[in-house]
């Protein structure tokens, strides 16, 4: 069979060789040496089950129908065969529908051949041993079984006898599988006497049975093929089919999706919304890491209390926390930090948080930061949904922990979009016809799968991707990006789709910009010193409020609240009392208050009043009650004051304790350094490591890398060249061939190596071809049509014709040299 298979990979134009490695990508990892190393690699089993995964369930049935068609003697059936066991149900598909299912199985070379012998891959047979459900024949499972499922006659009589409760394990075995396992020493016959202490079966009309299983067995409905399984024979499985067809109820087109369609403004509105939480919630998730890094556990990941901490920080719930950390992580927003040893109790550690790439981030727009995490979401091979299971240890999943990481999650969230995206736009299919749907596209891939594709909607709705349970229109042309991104072959591995200066957004960013409320670069101010932003504030305007204002609430409108610590806090990191009334005068679009102006009066008067130096620490201050004032704060009795003069105070404790306990009793001092200047900076952050996201890189479903068209052109001429090449090897002159066996007994003779050398200097002169045979490393002979290029230092360079490729040759390893004729 593989022979056979060779010649017709052969017998392939170019064109149609680069399409068969395009729909099965696994047959290039790595290239094959020649087109018999394909044929292998195509029937082998992994790369069979790759091929019968992408299938939807009528391609599947289809090629099942080709396994029953089956002639015995030779393995072949035809497509005419197939067609009428398809047709031969109470519903049948059109035979156009048939036919192009074959095509699409010839184009994968699960089937090949001409249509009149139409031959099937090896290794089907083994991944899915019981086609379209039903049994093996009666004659490989029992001969008497056999006998009676040639009487067709005896057969239906044998039926139709059956009690109730033993039709029913008929019918359940002839849906498929079609075997059954049953406890063991069920099928033994009961003891003399004990068929009247039978309890009552009511699937009989009350009159006991016994076991329905040992009746199928011994009436030879049923084959016993183990000490505890049974299996239905494909006879008796075909005829109770009789009503369904013999493969079962065929379904051409996916199943139809009942819900009406939304409205796609409402559709947009809703994602949209849900699209400006995630992103402040992120940037809110990240902040709280800058303040507070989580450490890494030993075991990898952030702990389940450092997750809470999170949680409660941004009042979220922990399962949106943890996605949130993950997206951010796959973005290349989050990073671990190497702490040095001398800052642990345990030797060196690592702690989240942060790298510089976030600050590039909240410079952007605000649909270009949706975008970023998005992409991530849909790229990332973490399952963010499994934080806070239980492992095989029965231990809990961490967020960022190894045990999260699932190399199918990409194709899964890619399988359960592609489902929305082919619905009519703004289409709400419940969770239960999205399954459906998914069951039908790839049975193979999804079936056990549920639960993480109901994880897929879930987070698809959390990020904003979709919208009242329909896809949204930027969600459609991020999932039509990533797809292209992957079809071009991963020529932008690192997803930056923009030029360098940032002039070419994505369409995904254009639309959701068109959607998103224009960002605002003003504010109002109220007369209770609240700040009510009407929108997203742009990022100039973001970071001025953060220094001035204490958030109180956020959404499409966002209210700050301007407070004595806040004020205080902009006059620290630098700000001056004018550069906060230009401040507010330039933003504001209504009157600034009186009170907001006294407040920053009064808070700048007094700030700066004290002074706080390193000496153990000192405050100093040229208002002598200020000081006394001070000095005689009950709140402060822990710092231990001390007057050194009418204007200084002193204490052991450092300068940050000092700090901290004046600022939280009230006061407003400032550092001061040697010369006694003011030491005003904004707090230094720390950022991890700027790592590369892992969004954007292009991935197969099965997560093999695809390669555009032109590479595979470029795979098969390379192909075709190691074909030619081994078709020439076979025709080596038998000198070349045979130099193994000369040197078996001992060295080559000294004449035979002279006269390889002169062959070999004459085809230097004459650029002529030369077969060379050599021994290599592992003693092994081999022969190669070589281009000689020099001669010297006991070695020869040459070219090889089948690679274009310059080798070197060491000249005692050479056997022999004849020229190409």
């Amino acid at each position: 069979m593989t022979t056979s298979l060779a010649d017709h990979l052969r017998a392939l134009p170019d064109e149609a060789l680069a399409a068969l490695l395009q729909l099965r990508p696994d047959l290039v990892v790595p290239v094959p040496a020649d087109v018999s190393a394909l044929a292998l690699r195509v029937e082998s089993r992994v790369s069979v089950a790759r091929a019968l995964d992408g299938l939807d369930q009528f391609t599947l049935q289809i090629l099942d129908a080709a396994r029953l068609t089956r002639h015995p003697s030779d393995g072949t059936t035809s497509a005419d065969a197939v067609l009428a066991m398809a047709t031969a149900g109470p519903h049948p598909p059109a035979p156009a529908t048939v036919r192009g299912a074959v095509d699409r199985l010839r184009a994968r070379f699960l089937l090949y051949g001409p249509e009149q012998a139409l031959r099937i891959t090896g290794s089907v047979d083994e991944l899915a041993p019981y086609p379209a459900g039903l049994g093996r024949p009666a004659e490989e499972l029992d001969l008497r079984a056999a006998a009676l499922c040639a009487d067709a006659a005896k057969l239906r009589r044998t039926l139709l006898a059956a009690p109730p409760s033993a039709r029913a394990v008929l019918d359940r075995l002839a849906a498929g599988p079609p075997v059954g396992s049953v406890p063991p020493g069920s099928l033994r016959a009961p003891a003399l006497g004990a068929e009247d202490d039978l309890p009552p079966d009511p699937t009989n009309g009350g009159a006991p049975t016994g076991s329905p299983v040992r009746w199928l067995v011994e009436a030879r409905l049923l084959v016993a093929v183990s000490a505890g399984t049974v299996e239905l024979p494909r006879e008796v499985g075909l005829l109770l089919r009789r009503d369904t067809g013999p493969l079962g109820p065929l379904r051409a087109d996916p199943p139809p999706v009942d819900a009406p369609p939304r409205e796609a403004k409402a559709v947009d509105s809703a994602g949209v919304g849900q699209t400006m939480e995630v992103v402040r919630h992120t940037e809110a998730l990240l902040e709280a890491l800058t303040a507070e890094p989580a450490p890494v556990l030993r075991s990898g990941g952030i702990g389940v209390r450092d997750l809470r901490r999170l949680a409660r920080s941004v009042t979220l719930d922990e399962p949106t926390t943890a996605l949130l950390v993950e997206v951010a992580y796959a973005a290349g927003l989050l990073g671990e930090l190497e702490l040095p040893a001398a800052a642990s109790r345990y030797g060196g550690e690592q702690q989240v948080l942060p790298t510089g790439a976030y600050e590039v981030w909240r410079a952007v727009s605000l649909a270009h930061r949706w975008e970023q995490l998005a992409r991530a979401w849909l790229t990332m091979s973490r399952q963010a949904g499994l934080v806070g299971q239980r492992d095989d240890r029965d231990r809990p999943v961490s967020a960022l922990s190894p045990e999260a990481e699932r190399a199918g999650a990409p194709a899964a969230r890619r399988a359960v979009l592609e489902v929305l995206a082919e619905l009519e736009p703004a289409t709400a299919p419940t969770v239960e016809e999205v399954l459906a749907l998914l069951d039908w596209r790839a049975p193979r891939r999804s079936r056990g799968r549920e639960a993480a594709h109901r994880e897929v909607l879930t987070e698809a709705a959390r990020l904003g991707v979709t919208g009242l349970g329909a896809l949204t229109s930027y969600g459609r042309l991020l999932l039509a990006d990533v797809t292209a991104t992957d079809e071009r072959g991963g020529d932008d591995p690192l997803g930056l789709r923009a030029d360098s200066d940032g002039n070419d957004p994505s369409s995904t960013v254009r639309a959701l910009d068109a959607l998103l409320p224009a960002p605002v670069d003003h504010f109002l101010v109220q007369a209770d010193l609240s700040v009510v932003v009407p929108g997203p504030p742009d990022p100039t305007l973001a970071a001025e409020l953060e220094a001035v204002g204490e958030p109180e609430s956020a959404g499409g409108a966002s209210v700050y609240r301007v407070t004595t610590a806040s004020v205080r806090r902009a006059l620290d990191s630098g700000y001056t009392a004018d550069d906060l009334h230009e401040l507010f005068r330039r933003r504001s679009r209504t009157p600034i208050p009186q009170g907001l102006t006294y407040l920053v009066d009064d808070v700048a008067r007094q700030h700066g009043g004290l002074r706080v130096g390193s000496a153990g620490g000192y405050v100093r201050s040229d208002d002598e009650a200020l000081l006394a004032e001070v000095l005689a704060d009950r709140r402060l009795t822990p710092l231990a004051f001390r007057r050194l003069a009418p204007t200084v105070l002193c204490t052991s404790y450092q300068v940050g304790r000092m700090l901290t306990a004046l600022r939280d009793a009230g006061y407003a001092p400032v550092p001061e350094d040697a010369s006694g200047t003011m030491v005003l900076a904004r707090p230094r952050v720390r950022r991890a490591p700027t790592r590369t996201p892992s969004a954007g890189r292009a991935h197969d479903p099965l997560g093999t890398p695809r390669l555009a068209l032109p590479r595979l052109m470029g795979v098969v001429e390379q192909i075709r060249r190691g074909e030619a090449a081994a078709r020439a090897a076979r025709r080596a002159p038998a000198v070349v061939r045979g130099g193994a066996a000369r040197t078996a007994a001992g060295p080559l003779p000294a004449h035979g190596h002279t006269e390889a050398l002169a062959v070999l200097q004459q085809a230097v002169r004459d650029k002529a071809l030369v077969w060379v045979g050599y021994v290599d490393a592992h003693g092994a002979t081999l022969s190669r049509l070589l281009r000689p290029v020099s001669i010297g230092a006991g070695y020869l360079r040459a070219e090889d014709e089948r690679t274009e490729m310059l080798h070197t040759f060491a000249l005692h390893r050479i056997t022999a040299a004849v020229r190409e004729e």
